[in-house]
This record gives C-alpha cells, sequence and structure tokens, in this order.
C-alpha cells in the first residue's frame, strides 16, 4: 500500500491544532504524526518525526509564521500550506509566505470557527496532497528566486514608453486614459493557480507600462483578490485593478478577476469591457480560468496571447487549445519553473502551447508577440 503523507500541523491555537487534525485524519491518505504549539516546538519536531508536510499558521508567538518559513526554506526546504486568517493583514502576510516558497494556503473564518472551519476539510486535504508531491529541487528553486529577486529586482523589458496617470501605491482608482502606443485591439489573457501569486508577480515586474491590457485569473479566496491585486500594482509599471463589471480594458493596464466572479472580456462599441459572471463554478473553480479564455477566444480572437501559468488541476488548458485554434499566440510555463506542472502541463500534453517556456523567459516572449 501506499504510504501516508505524513504531516506535522503548527499552530499556537489547542482548538485549530485539534480541529486541523481531525480534518486531516479523516483522509486516509493522511497521516497526522504530531504537533506543535510554536515555531522552536516545530523546529525540534521536525527534526525528530521528519514530516513531509507542514501546515504552518501565520501568525503565532515567539516567532511569527513567516520568519520561520523564512528560516526554514533557507536552511531546510519542504513543503509548507499556510493556515491564514481572512483579514486583510493575514492576506498580506500569507502573499509574502508565497513569495518565499509556500506551497498553498487555507483560510480559517476569523469568528464561528468551530462550527465553519470543518467545511474546509477536503480543500486542505486536497492542498497537502499536493503540497506532498512538490519536489525539493522545486523549493530551493523559489527561494533562490526569492533571494534574487530581493537583491536585484527583475528588469523591466524595453519597450515604446507612454505616459501613464497610475494611482499612487496600492490604489485601485480608475487611472486617467493613457496615451496608447501600442494598438488598443491586443489583450493577454494569462491563467494561474498554485504558486501563481508569486509567479504572476514577477511577470508584471518585468512588464513596461506600455504592455497592452492583461486580464488574469488567479484561483484565490474572495477576500484575497483585492488585496492581491494592490500588491500587485506596487511592483508593476503597469496599472493593476480589481477587475470591475463594465470596466473598459485599457493599454498599459491589468485587471484580476474578484475571487467570486468569472471574469469574461465582451466587446462593445467602445472597444473591450470587463464582464463579471456569478455563474458556477466550472473545473470546480469561480473565477475559472476557462470561462476567461473562451470569452477571448470569442470577442478578441488571434488579437490575443493566452498564457498559463503554475497550478494544480486543469483548468485554462481546454481554453487554451481553443485559443490556438483561432490563431492566438499560446505560451505555457515549463516544469522545472513551475511549483506545480498541472495546468500548464495539461495544455502541453493537448498540444495547446505554442511556446513552453521558464518564468522569467515569459515577459520577453509576450512583448516579442506584441
Amino acid at each position: 500500500m501506499k504510504k501516508p503523507i505524513r504531516v506535522l500541523i503548527v499552530d499556537d491555537s489547542v482548538l485549530v491544532r485539534q480541529m486541523l487534525e481531525e480534518m486531516l485524519s479523516s483522509d486516509p491518505e493522511i497521516e497526522v504524526i504530531g504537533t506543535a504549539f510554536d515555531p522552536f516546538d516545530a523546529r525540534e519536531k521536525i527534526k525528530a518525526l521528519h514530516p513531509d508536510v507542514l501546515t504552518l499558521d501565520v501568525e503565532m508567538p515567539k516567532m511569527d509564521g513567516v520568519t520561520f518559513l523564512r528560516n526554514l526554506m533557507r536552511l531546510h526546504p519542504m513543503p509548507v500550506v499556510m493556515v491564514s486568517t481572512l483579514t486583510e493583514k493575514g492576506a498580506d502576510v500569507t502573499f509574502e509566505a508565497m513569495d518565499l516558497g509556500a506551497i498553498d494556503f487555507v483560510t480559517k473564518p476569523k469568528i464561528n470557527l468551530v462550527n465553519t472551519f470543518e467545511a474546509y476539510t477536503e480543500e486542505i486535504c486536497s492542498k497537502v496532497k499536493v503540497a506532498s508531491k512538490v519536489r525539493k529541487s522545486t523549493l530551493e528553486y523559489q527561494y533562490n528566486r526569492y533571494v534574487a529577486n530581493l537583491n536585484a529586482p527583475p528588469a523591466v523589458a524595453q519597450a515604446p514608453s507612454i505616459s501613464s496617470n497610475k494611482p499612487t501605491s496600492g490604489s485601485t482608482a480608475s487611472p486617467l486614459p493613457l496615451k496608447r502606443t501600442i494598438s488598443s485591439n491586443k489583450i493577454i489573457a494569462l491563467g494561474a493557480s498554485t504558486g501563481g501569486t508569486e509567479a504572476i508577480k514577477e511577470v508584471l515586474m518585468r512588464l513596461p507600462a506600455s504592455t497592452p491590457a492583461i486580464v488574469i485569473t488567479q484561483h484565490i479566496p474572495a477576500s484575497f483578490s483585492l488585496p492581491f491585486a494592490k500588491r500587485m500594482n506596487t511592483v508593476s509599471e503597469m496599472t493593476v485593478f480589481h477587475a470591475k463589471d463594465g470596466q473598459p480594458i485599457l493599454s498599459g493596464n491589468v485587471y484580476i478577476a474578484p475571487g467570486d466572479k468569472h471574469l469574461m472580456v465582451a466587446k462593445e462599441a467602445g472597444g473591450y469591457v470587463c464582464r463579471l459572471h456569478d455563474g458556477p463554478p466550472v473545473n470546480r473553480h469561480k473565477p475559472a480560468v476557462d470561462v476567461m479564455f473562451r470569452s477571448v477566444t470569442k470577442n478578441v480572437g488571434a488579437n490575443a496571447i493566452c498564457v498559463l501559468l503554475t497550478g494544480m488541476g486543469a483548468d485554462g488548458a481546454v481554453g487554451m487549445k481553443e485559443m490556438q485554434a483561432v490563431k492566438a499566440a499560446t505560451i505555457a510555463q515549463d516544469e522545472k519553473s513551475s511549483v506545480v506542472w498541472g495546468m500548464p502541463g495539461e495544455a502541453v500534453k493537448l498540444g495547446a502551447a505554442d511556446y513552453v517556456l521558464p518564468l522569467d523567459k515569459i515577459p520577453e516572449k509576450i512583448l516579442g508577440l506584441v
């Protein structure tokens, strides 16, 4: 029989430790081998128990989860799933943990924990299973990339300049119209899931303000998508929005799907606009990458560029194949630079990717294609 995935739970709350142990132990493929009440206790138990996966609380006494994670990834990299609170502060810290190499995260409600947290059982078990498959070399690659970007942020690729009336850092207010030097009928459609928050950041950091409009679907909770958009706006020369229904799609701007709505691109008399759809999940996701890709296929066609980044599952693979069929250029992230080569890997299997590239080469290819 296949050996169960050995999990160590790290959380300062006795109640949360108990609930997580019950939730994870309900899956026959997972074995909880221990719990720890703070990072110092966790350090000793990692040495003694050799877990396959760690679940790590973001907020703990003595040493916060991110500081512990930074030390862990530097000295003893291993798969980690963060457990975060549903707050904007929780979101910011969680994104920092993802930068450091955490595989994924689950959110715990701030109130009514006993009655609501168990609903996340399937999600946390699924994410622990995915994390257990991530190779140590991938974790080392992720951490080394984080350190390299910290010491020397990626250079923005050269492209024709435009005057950008970008709002102040973190703002999501509507910018003034941009002076367009690149045809506004080009749209870049980008999808991602597990590992995608950091991958998207690396792509946006390398693109100039003159890049054609980008629409993004990232699998993310509704309470985290706005903080994510604000975070991306601080690192990109482009202006990043939490997409709104009916919002015009302009060159130099990025539109990120809200975490509880499908993002689609519609064509109207004045150009392209964002449309948000409150329909059922597709491929078990809402927002779904396939929904966005299909709207771009229908309304943008060959003027689009399709990009599929790291993520578990297959969402976006079929949509990319449909975009390829209408002569849109298609790019998939390669296996080595992906945290999980699920979505882009499925696209490659379908023959849907015109280009299979490492993450740091994707911005250059996008600009070359436009």
